[in-house]
């Protein structure tokens, strides 16, 4: 049993670090081109390199403030749920973080919609915790000491959120200006991520903001009543969160339109198969039971892993 701190704890920073991310080839779907035999005639999309492979952490290694054994009990309750709304699990260890990789492609086998994938990955924050919780939070905390909330939130995350994303430091962050035009400074309300697991292992920009970044936020925003903004560095990894921050249209816009990953696995098609409208997404999307093995999913994804939606 968690202790009342504990949960507290788990409260404040989970969503934070749940990050999770869809990475797949794409189902197959009537119309689409065949990628590597029209390379020449398909214009691809523009890439980003990342940072150095050779300078990947030992992530294994790497643990909380807390320790492994309390990261493994985060790691394991952030699966099982994830699991429950992708309706099938790895058979990797509950603390395996390949379990999580696992999930991600079935996830991405079922749904090409982006919201679809928003609303799933919002849904999987929530039922971590009891109804009551988020909005209690928001109208006990967040409402009424913004920014205390704020710090606790950045605090919090660090501690219980190095599992997810690597190593973590706690920094001051520009909320944006006041009425005079003056800078305000939001004094240790920020979380800097120096090297994200979680994208480096799923090796997709699609990934980071469809699956982590806007449903983290609008969980944050809608559920818990404090403002969140999250922005990743594609060059080198980095997420800075800033807590306290609304965010605003064209740092989304921008992120939404960033240059695919070079070591992306569907060389670009994952973003494409997130861009379908909802209509085309539920007749093209390839529906696999919840007795579904996650292997046989996977393997459907890699024999599809060379076919892209047309515009």
């Amino acid at each position: 049993m968690l202790s009342s701190s504990s949960l507290l704890l788990l409260l404040l920073v989970l969503p934070c670090c749940s990050g999770f991310l869809q990475h797949a080839p794409l189902p197959s779907h009537t119309g689409s081109t065949q990628l590597c035999q029209s390379s020449e005639s398909k214009q691809q999309p523009f890439f980003v390199s990342g940072p150095d492979a050779d300078s990947k952490p030992d992530y294994e290694n790497i643990h909380g403030p807390m320790g492994k054994a309390v990261d493994d009990i985060f790691l394991s309750m952030f699966r099982t749920k994830l699991a429950e709304q992708v309706g099938v699990d790895s058979d990797k260890d509950k603390t395996d973080y390949g379990a999580l990789m696992d999930l991600a492609k079935a996830m991405n086998a079922r749904f090409s919609d982006r919201t679809e994938i928003h609303q799933r990955a919002q849904k999987t924050l929530s039922e971590l915790f009891p109804s009551w919780m988020p909005p209690s939070y928001a109208e006990l905390f967040s409402k009424p000491f913004p920014g205390f909330s704020s710090r606790m939130n950045a605090w919090a995350t660090k501690m219980a959120g190095t599992w997810l994303m690597g190593e973590c430091e706690i920094n001051d962050v520009e909320l944006g200006h006041d009425s005079e035009g003056n800078t305000m400074i939001g004094k240790d309300q920020g979380l800097l991520v120096k090297r994200c697991r979680f994208l480096e292992e799923s090796q997709c920009a699609s990934i980071c903001v469809n699956s982590c970044k806007i449903p983290t936020q609008n969980f944050f925003i809608h559920e818990m009543g404090l403002p969140l903004t999250m922005t990743p560095d594609y060059d080198t990894f980095e997420c800075q969160f800033a807590f306290g921050k609304m965010p605003d249209d064209a740092t989304e816009q921008l992120a939404r339109s960033t240059p695919c990953l070079s070591q992306c696995p569907s060389r670009g098609g994952l973003r494409e198969w997130h861009t379908s409208s909802s209509s085309e997404s539920s007749q093209a999307t390839t529906i696999h039971s919840p007795g579904d093995d996650i292997d046989s999913i996977g393997d459907h994804q890699q024999q599809q892993q060379c076919q892209l939606m047309e515009n």
